[in-house]
């Protein structure tokens, strides 16, 4: 399979790396104003880098767009003579909708999109896929794409913006909680990296025990807490100082974002 990336930031080299890291393509062009960035790709066997976007879409059968929804518009009108019906477009962009990618490159191409988070990078990222009528044929090439770099859910495309904040976002707001836990254990006298380790890894265990057990996390809690307990108390001092409600607001606060951005 040969795939190109068009633009190289963060989820861009993400997803690079996860793709090398499983050796899932025959070619893969990295393609980028400053190549600068993906310089530690330029060893790789069958990796290409490039500034040109019109010679990673000329040797490509999938075209992952990873830019800002504020690029990808210019880009896509750039290498729209280029795209064929026998590509698959792949578009990561926040806000930026099938219809508006349609409107540029015809609503008989193959368009998915993609929102993974960056921890694709490791082949553990829970990617969503939404694609237009022509790209339900190819949906599921971007499953085998992204069930190699971690979890893949196809949901309807007015959830594109829901998962965005849940799984994009939510990488950022889990390191959060992470990072309180850590700084917990360092009030009850652990070192810095002690605290961390610890906060860490327990982080990982409560994921792993959810997602292998398949139980839903009150009746984990209920295991772990004991009456007049340690764990209950402290449960309770978090929720009267609105930890939940802060991690639901957060994460509605985030959604009203992306949909002002949508609208921008």
């Amino acid at each position: 399979m040969k795939i190109a990336i068009i633009g190289t930031g963060n989820l861009g080299s993400s997803i690079a790396k996860g793709l090398v890291k499983n050796k899932s393509f025959s070619s893969l062009y990295l393609s980028d104003k400053n190549t600068s960035a993906v310089n530690e790709f330029v060893d790789e066997d069958y990796v290409k880098i490039t500034n040109s976007n019109a010679t990673a879409v000329e040797n490509s059968d999938v075209v992952i767009f990873a830019l800002q929804p504020r690029h990808i518009e210019g880009v896509l009108k750039e290498v729209e003579p280029l795209i064929t019906d026998e590509h698959v477009v792949m578009s990561v962009a926040a806000g930026f909708s099938i219809a508006r990618i349609e409107a540029i490159l015809g609503d008989d191409k193959h368009i998915i999109r993609v929102m993974p988070n960056t921890a694709i990078s490791i082949g553990k990222s829970m990617t969503c896929l939404s694609a237009n009528d022509v790209g339900q044929l190819k949906i599921e090439l971007a499953k085998t794409i992204f069930n190699q770099l971690g979890t893949t859910m196809v949901i309807p495309e007015e959830q594109i913006q829901a998962a965005t904040v849940i799984c994009a976002s939510g990488i950022a707001f889990w390191m959060r909680l992470v990072r309180a836990t850590t700084q917990g254990a360092i009030q009850l006298g652990f070192e810095a990296e002690e605290a961390h380790e610890l906060a860490l890894q327990t982080c990982y265990g409560a994921a792993s025990l959810l997602k292998e057990s398949g139980r839903h996390p009150e009746a984990e809690i209920d295991r772990v807490t004991t009456p007049s307990g340690c764990t209950i108390e402290g449960l309770n001092e978090m929720e009267h100082q609105g930890l939940s409600s802060a991690l639901i607001r957060g994460i509605s606060a985030s959604f009203e974002k992306i949909n002002q951005i949508k609208k921008s």
